[in-house]
């Protein structure tokens, strides 16, 4: 989205009751050539994080430099791949001389514009690589080591704020080790240490509604539970809903089987529209959470049975506060429990909030927001820009060249990057055979992953 719709975004995110916007940092849109930076347009990081600031919420800011998120090289530039001698993401001199030159400009320029919370701005936490994990025994005796490097670098960059790194079990202290994913809620150990807060900075809300049968997903539900109630984790959390808007891949900046629609199933579909009713239905359990917020961070629940896959999980502090979560596990029918003197109903793998302990202000199970349909201008009172001589829609072409045109011959196949330097996505070769006579039955046999195409000037080419 271009710079003009942020407001209006920023606007919704909060009235959906969310208080920390994550984003990005694209290393190939801002550093196009070593030691050249643009920030101009959509890529003005700083005017992102203003916005934020002005409309009273916070910030978590992805630095990266690896990115990953579905996103052409991870977030690479291209001219790293033609650094001698580079190795990525590895204990690799040339690697690390260029991640840490644009980390580095990347955390002076926050600071410039007093932007971290230690300066009175939005960001309270940095990430530093991306589900490194994943990969890391790839690298042998040299993953180890740069997971040390890549943690000592970014503190000592001295933000003022935590930095964490995502699906890294191992994390060095003082980073935070977070969890992204499908089933964090039952999967994530926690903190490696105890002066760790837990962090799923990936809960994938494309699975929280269901569009193909209008129904809240189980495993939500199911996940919203162990995330919440875990009483031996430590409650001082941050859940972030990935992705609350996705957006638009331009021109070729999405990763391969990516198509220019990105994450259009979020709460906030592809052009900023509110998409109902799973907008609605997280936001009243935003709601519902910071009614009972202070209650569930001054204590550790404790947790009583009501029945054989029912559980209550009770957080009553000093104070007199109460709140409690209750809890059907059952995937087979709805049940009614007895808490408290009181009785409620729990549908099917559910979760009812209760923040005083005796009011349902939520159940994760009904869905009271009207579902409206999708993409709706006039019943979101959208207004749209008029595009003027710089603004216009355009369909991204790759150029198809003719053969006579062309100068470079290869009696092999090549290595596709180094021959396209990323200019396009397509490498064409160009072969020929003559027969010599037409009576002559021929077949041509082609084994190949990419695409072929055989233009036939005789009967028969298969």
């Amino acid at each position: 989205m271009g710079s003009r719709t942020w407001p209006s975004l920023i606007s919704k995110v909060k009235e959906g009751g969310i208080d920390v916007i994550e984003t990005y940092v694209f290393w190939n849109l801002h550093e196009l050539q070593p030691g050249q930076y643009d920030f101009s347009g959509r890529r003005d990081v700083v005017a992102f994080m203003k916005e934020i600031r002005a409309q009273g919420l916070y910030a978590c800011l992805r630095m990266g430099p690896y990115i990953e998120a579905e996103w052409t090289y991870g977030g690479f530039p291209f001219w790293l791949h033609d650094v001698p001698g580079v190795v990525f993401r590895s204990n690799n001199e040339p690697f690390k001389f260029y991640m840490q030159n644009f980390t580095t400009m990347m955390v002076n320029l926050m600071k410039s514009e007093g932007l971290y919370a230690s300066q009175g701005g939005p960001i309270i936490l940095s990430l530093i690589e991306n589900e490194y994990r994943n990969v890391e025994k790839a690298f042998r005796e040299y993953g180890p080591p740069y997971v040390r490097w890549a943690a000592e670098m970014a503190v000592g960059l001295q933000t003022g704020v935590p930095w964490c790194m995502c699906k890294q079990d191992d994390a060095p202290d003082p980073l935070i080790n977070a969890c992204n994913g499908l089933r964090c809620g039952e999967t994530f150990k926690g903190p490696n240490s105890p002066n760790k807060p837990s962090i799923w900075t990936e809960n994938w809300t494309s699975f929280v509604w269901s569009e193909s049968n209008n129904q809240i997903s189980r495993r939500h539900s199911i996940s919203c539970r162990s995330l919440h109630c875990k009483e031996e984790w430590n409650l001082h959390q941050l859940l972030n809903e990935h992705f609350y808007h996705g957006g638009t891949n331009f021109g070729r900046t999405a990763a391969e089987y990516m198509i220019t629609s990105y994450y259009d199933q979020a709460p906030l579909d592809e052009y900023g529209l509110i998409r109902q009713p799973k907008w609605g239905h997280l936001k009243e359990l935003h709601e519902a959470m910071k009614l009972c917020s202070e209650t569930i961070l001054s204590v550790f629940p404790s947790m009583q049975s009501l029945g054989e896959q029912q559980e209550a999980y009770i957080f009553s502090g000093d104070s007199g506060g109460c709140a409690a979560f209750l809890v059907n596990i059952d995937n087979t029918k709805s049940v009614v429990v007895q808490f408290q003197n009181s009785t409620y109903e729990l549908p099917q793998q559910s979760i009812s909030i209760l923040p005083d302990c005796k009011n349902v202000a939520f159940n994760t199970a009904k869905i009271y927001s009207q579902e409206k349909s999708h993409n709706s201008m006039q019943e979101q009172q959208y207004q749209p820009f008029k595009f003027d001589s710089a603004e216009k829609w355009e369909q991204f072409e790759e150029v198809i060249p003719q053969f006579d045109d062309t100068s470079l011959r290869s009696d092999i196949l090549l290595e596709h990057m180094n021959t396209t330097k990323d200019v396009s996505d397509y490498l064409w070769y160009t072969s020929s055979i003559q027969q010599d006579s037409m009576e002559q039955q021929s077949t041509l046999s082609v084994k190949s992953l990419g695409h072929v195409t055989c233009f036939c000037e005789w009967r028969t080419c298969r």
